[in-house]
């Protein structure tokens, strides 16, 4: 695969609308030079690491830094971007801070943008090595104030659009006002002293959980430190389900069991086939939800070679951790799997469970899955689940469909029609345990279902989802994503168009449909893919 040329480096840099979303911001002035790549538009800075958060916190500290120089005060401002950030300095301060950043760009090139609070759209930001960028500064009442960076691979791309914000706030009386709305307060008690707030209210993209050292306190006023009503302030957890198909522990366990094969899919060893995707969703999550507080793996007694454990922040939970019964292990059906995922120790009531071949594709708040009450969101599809009771010509993943259907109607007198879209699922841990308690017997008849079964329900992807929704905590959303199937001739161009474009907030791709002849082509796409994509290593890989 190509990786983010030269071209779209100059094309790219310092542009908001076109910046990809993944790439970062450059090192603070007072620290050393990092490589630079001198582009038509100004200066992209090479960093290792790169991840939005870093990008977004490196602009930050790189301008307050400059500010403290100078000894100009100043503090967060709750802004209304979740990419960027808002520092406030008082009007009189305008000089100081003015040549304070004249001399930091001019010894570090960025971007710069005079931002008009009242203009229909926002003004591109220009080179600081171009005059034209400091024409209108001394009456700005807001500037905007970034370093492009690239990671060394030069996949990823971040520009103006997580930058830092400096607003102008004018005294009147005994009061700050803010240029411009923000979250909280159009006033602050311009005498007031400075306290720490968490990094979460700042940002949407991040929360309580999220490391210190990537996203720490910020020095801001009282005002700012109310609890919002749109904020999301509880934990969400990740959970995955995983095998290595390749293993021979595990492959002699399968063929000791296949003779309870019940439809050709099942047994499909694509369904098995570990691509090496895990590592790279679990990437998407560093760079795209670090809001996320836990990840959970869930395997049958297997740890990823790529894994580096004792990480915080990363679990393996084993399938005799989670299954209540254990005499039905060992199991290979990933509808049984599912149903034990609210019983791994630990695990918040609010968390989303992946497939592996489940991606975040751009940087994505809480708030696309759950509401601020809590409320879980679901993404129905535009497909139908087919009429009618199950019959031996459905696949497996109708009849659990229809078996939903069936249990849902009968307790709740409501008839489901849609399957979900292969977006992450925002699961309630109390919805799934009290679906358990009300269907114990098809819950547990699917549990011991040892490879995909006519009988099975689908506990995470259609029914703990609707049951959820049926029972107050749970409603239809809808997200910008892409379903790939990888057993397309055009594999190649669809892959190239999803990269390029990096405009979808997660992506699905599904090897369900794969033959043995197809993977090693596929394998060669996908890895160029997944390293252009996802260039940075997370912290839990070795």
């Amino acid at each position: 695969m190509t990786t983010v040329s030269d071209h779209a480096l100059r094309q790219g840099a310092g542009q908001v609308g076109r910046t990809p979303r993944g790439a970062a911001a450059p090192r603070r002035p007072a620290e050393a030079g990092p490589t630079t790549v001198t582009a038509e538009h100004g200066d992209v800075y090479v960093e290792p690491g790169l991840t939005p958060l870093s990008a977004r916190e490196a602009n930050r500290s790189a301008l307050t830094a400059l500010l403290d120089s100078a000894g100009v005060p100043h503090f967060a401002v709750r802004g209304t971007s979740d990419h960027g950030t808002v520092v406030a300095v008082a009007e009189e301060d305008r000089d100081r801070v003015l040549g304070v950043v004249f001399r930091g760009l001019g010894q570090y090139p960025g971007h710069l943008s005079v931002i008009d609070p009242d203009a229909p759209r926002p003004a591109k930001p220009v080179s600081s090595r171009d005059p034209r960028a400091w024409r209108d500064v001394t009456g700005a009442r807001v500037l905007q104030i970034s370093w492009s960076r690239t990671d060394p691979g030069r996949h990823l791309l971040l520009g103006h659009e997580y930058g830092c914000a400096i607003e102008f706030w004018q005294r009147q009386g005994t009061y700050l006002l803010a240029p411009r709305a923000n979250r909280a307060t159009w006033a602050v008690a311009a005498d007031g002293g400075n306290v720490l707030g968490s990094a979460r209210l700042f940002s949407r993209f991040v929360s309580d959980w999220t490391p210190r050292h990537l996203a720490p306190a910020l020095p801001t006023r009282p005002e700012f430190l109310v609890n919002c009503a749109d904020d999301i302030a509880f934990p969400v957890d990740a959970v995955y389900t995983w095998v290595d198909g390749n293993e021979p522990a595990w492959q002699q366990r399968k063929a000791q069991a296949k003779g309870e094969v019940y439809h050709a899919e099942s047994a499909s060893d694509a369904r098995f086939i570990s691509r090496d995707e895990l590592r790279y969703s679990v990437r998407s999550l560093h760079l795209f939800a670090p809001w996320i507080r836990n990840i959970y793996i869930v395997t049958d007694d297997q740890v990823p070679a790529w894994l580096r454990e004792g990480v915080p922040g990363l679990r393996i939970a084993t399938h005799r951790e989670i299954f209540r019964d254990r005499s039905v292990l060992p199991v290979f059906n990933s509808h049984a799997i599912e149903s034990q995922l609210h019983h791994i120790e630990g695990l918040a009531e609010h968390f989303l469970y992946f497939n592996d071949d489940m991606f975040m594709g751009r940087p994505v708040a809480p708030h696309a899955f759950f509401t601020p009450n809590g409320t879980a969101r679901y993404f129905p599809s535009r497909n139908r689940i087919p009429q009618g009771p199950v019959t031996e010509t459905d696949t497996p993943v109708d009849a659990a469909c229809k078996n939903n259907r069936a249990l849902l109607k009968e307790r709740f007198g409501k008839v489901i029609t849609q399957p979900m879209e292969h977006i992450p699922y925002a699961l309630r841990r109390s919805a799934m345990e009290e679906a358990e308690q009300d269907f114990p017997e098809a819950w547990a008849r699917t549990a011991g279902s040892r490879f995909r079964a006519m009988t099975d329900l689908s506990p995470t992807s259609s029914f703990a989802l609707y049951y959820a929704a049926l029972t107050g905590r749970a409603q239809p959303g809808s997200m910008p994503f892409t379903y790939l199937q990888l057993a397309v001739p055009d594999l190649a161009d669809r892959l190239q168009r999803l990269l390029d474009g990096r405009d979808q907030d997660s992506f699905c791709l599904n090897d369900a449909f794969s033959t043995p002849e197809d993977i090693e082509a596929q394998q060669e796409l996908l890895d160029g893919f997944l390293d252009s994509y996802f260039p940075t290593p997370s912290p839990h890989e070795r």
